[in-house]
Formats: structure tokens, sequence, C-alpha cells
């Protein structure tokens, strides 16, 4: 392993399981220390903090919907971290449905969470990335916020919107030398995926020219990218990971 990330401290949240704990094992393995929430499970989260090399990694349990969740949690975090490198916005939902059949209070609960959430934590962190004149912040959105997909309007509303979020937030920032960036991934092979039927996996891949479902790893390693110093000119900026299934 290299070091592109070595002494930095970051924040990830949704770090307990799929996505979210390939993305904290990584950043620990690259020489980072990092602090990561969950919402429900604490035993996933205890299972990843055990998995992880190096020393100085917690994690904390926060409600990405609930704005004094979010005030708690983020406050103790950078206290604990002393000051903030990166964040990674992983934490997310989906309660899909067809459009006449989607409960309102279903919708609000997805937009809430993911495009919400998105906003309230990484406006309590660009205060302090602000002060210190760095930082790197990484939204994960997906493909679908760019296709959109039947019977998810409200979860590619979100990501949609939370793209959007991210390029305005690019531009305000990049005087105090912080970036703003997102990750769209395509099919990744986690427990969202294995749930699906053969048919459905079948027609999926016939639309992913590299015939594969992508590794939570591909994810985790664009992430290790925006995060380094490696990408320091690089803001505003959906980086697809998604085996060539939407070209834009």
């Amino acid at each position: 392993m290299g070091s592109s990330l070595k002494g930095k401290k970051l924040i990830v949240t949704g770090g307990s399981r799929g996505i979210g704990a390939q993305i904290v094992q990584l950043l620990a393995a690259e020489g980072a220390q990092v602090a990561f929430t969950y919402s429900s499970k604490e035993e996933s989260a205890t299972r990843v903090a055990q998995s992880l090399v190096g020393e100085g990694h917690f994690f904390l349990q926060m409600n990405v919907s609930d704005e004094a969740s979010i005030e708690k949690t983020m406050t103790e975090i950078v206290s604990r971290l002393g000051e903030v490198d990166g964040l990674v916005n992983n934490a997310g939902i989906t309660k899909d449905q067809l459009l006449v059949r989607m409960r309102t209070e279903d919708f609000d609960q997805v937009i809430n969470t993911n495009l919400r959430g998105t906003f309230l934590v990484t406006k309590h962190i660009a205060k302090y990335m602000m002060k210190a004149r760095k930082g790197s912040v990484v939204n994960i959105t997906s493909v679908v916020g760019q296709t959109g997909n039947a019977g998810q309007s409200s979860y590619a509303a979100s990501k949609a919107g939370t793209e959007a979020f991210s390029k305005s937030v690019a531009m305000e920032l990049a005087s105090r030398g912080v970036r703003s960036n997102c990750i769209a991934p395509g099919f990744i092979g986690t427990e969202m995926t294995e749930g699906l039927s053969g048919d459905t996996k079948e027609k999926i891949l016939a639309e992913i020219p590299m015939s594969r479902f992508g590794e939570t790893i591909d994810v985790a390693h664009a992430v290790r990218f925006l995060l380094s110093d490696e990408s320091a000119y690089i803001t505003g900026h959906t980086l697809s990971v998604n085996g060539g299934m939407y070209m834009n």
C-alpha cells in the first residue's frame, strides 16, 4: 500500500457496511486517521473498526436525517480529530416504488437522508475546512442520478440534487482551498445487488460495456484519489465508476 493519505484526518458517513466499510478500510490502510458514522447496526460498525490498520480510528452513531444528531456527532468528531482534511458523504437509503404508488413520507425520507443530510454534514464541516484553508469533500452519488431509473424517482432526485449541490459548494469554497467532488458508482456488488433476481442481473449486465458489476474497492480507490493531494486541481467534478454504463 502507498501512503497518499498519510497523516490525514478523515470523516466517512455510513461506514459500517458495503461501499462505506470498504472506503473506511482503504483510507485507514493508506495511513489516514478515520472517524466514521453508522445509523443502526453497532455490531457491524464494531467489526469494521476492529478490521482497521493503524491507530486512532473511532466511530459514532448518527441519524443523518436529524439535524440535532448531525450537530452533536460532527462536533464530537471534530473535537476528537482536532482538524478535518476530508469528508466522505456516503450515508444514504433507498425506498424504491413506482411514482403513482410512492408514499409522500417515503419520498421525503429519501430526500431528507440523502440530500438534506449531505447538506447538513457538509455545512457543519465546511466551517472548519474554510478556517484551515484546506479540505476535500467527496459525495457518493449514483449513475441513477445521471440517467434516472424507473421505480427510483426519489433516489435519483436525491443523487442528482447532491451532484448540483456539490458543484455549487465547489464554486463557493474554491477560494478557501476547499474542494468538492462526487463519485457516481454504477452497479456495485453489495448486499443491495445480491438481492436482485437472475433475470434482472442479466438485463443490467447487458447495459454495462465491461459486462460485470463493480466491486466496492473500485469506488474506494476513486475516493482515495479525490481525497489525496494528487487531485489538488480537481473540483466540481463527478467521477463515474460504472464500467461504461453511462458516459458523459
